[in-house]
């Protein structure tokens, strides 16, 4: 039995989640989305990655970014790494891929800002 709250809305349901053979049950719940939040957490947690990376001629030195997507935490620590290692030029719009299907994960690198 494992103990969390939910993250999905404001709410912040206490969920108890119980393993029942392949499967888990899932109480404290008061929609839907609660259910599935805590049975992704369970079996492939995944999160939204924001960042920055290095940018050349801007405004600033570093360019904010962000996953398209939620990423599995599996990936975070070489995700970091590799965002470590990436430059770009500006000009930048908010929004354009930095890095594109990122571990063949189908989730992409996108600028969170425009800069100039």
């Amino acid at each position: 039995m494992k103990q969390m709250i939910c993250i999905v809305c404001p709410k912040g349901c206490h969920l108890t989640v119980t393993p029942s053979g392949d499967t888990f049950k899932v109480s404290g719940n008061e929609c839907p989305r609660g259910e599935k939040y805590a049975i992704e957490e369970m079996t492939c947690p995944k999160r939204m990655v924001p960042s920055t990376v290095r940018i050349e001629g801007g405004l600033l030195h570093r360019l904010p970014v962000i996953t398209d997507q939620p990423i599995e935490k599996k990936y975070i620590g070489d995700l970091m790494k590799a965002l470590n290692g990436v430059t770009v030029k500006a000009p930048i719009q908010q929004g354009e891929i930095i890095l594109e299907n990122i571990f063949d994960t189908k989730v992409n690198i996108v600028a969170s800002r425009s800069m100039m």
